[in-house]
């Protein structure tokens, strides 16, 4: 029997969540290697050589900055658009480091190149701080079990 959520606490049960995006991962054999299906599109994870994998794709940690910075580009570059604003490239670099006592954090650096203005460029960057992906990320999204299909 699963317990019924705290008061104030959505439950997926009830319908109050609508599913936006989907992933299945998948290991076969008795390497690292992991296929993964996200709509229609494919990708890969591994571990590098020196932590025992065959570094056949990017690392999992390596697959969560891609997706942040990949977030962090879209939405700038939608928001741009939108506003009519001549941003020619944003390029996101990620760092995921590790600190004492088992800490970590992520490093972003935004670069804007186009003939923005000092304001225009403040609101990019205050924009990419409610990315969804940045949201979920800095949040800590719960990870809840899923029903059994």
């Amino acid at each position: 029997m699963t317990a019924a959520p705290a008061a104030g606490t959505p439950d997926a049960t009830a319908g109050e969540f609508v599913r936006s995006a989907a992933a299945v991962a998948t290991s076969t054999g008795d390497d690292y290697r992991v296929d993964i299906r996200s709509g229609r599109h494919r990708l890969a994870a591994d571990e590098p050589e020196s932590a025992g994998g065959a570094d056949t794709a990017t690392t999992p940690v390596g697959l969560l900055l891609s997706a942040l910075g990949s977030c962090t580009a879209i939405t700038l570059r939608m928001y741009a658009q939108r506003k009519d604003w001549p941003l020619t490239t944003v390029r996101v670099h990620l760092g995921y480091e590790k600190g004492p006592e088992k800490a970590v954090r992520i490093t972003r650096r935004i670069d804007l190149v186009g003939d923005l203005d000092d304001a225009q460029r403040a609101r990019l960057l205050d924009i990419a701080d409610r990315t969804p992906v940045t949201r979920a990320v800095s949040a800590g999204t719960p990870i809840v079990p899923a029903a059994r299909h």
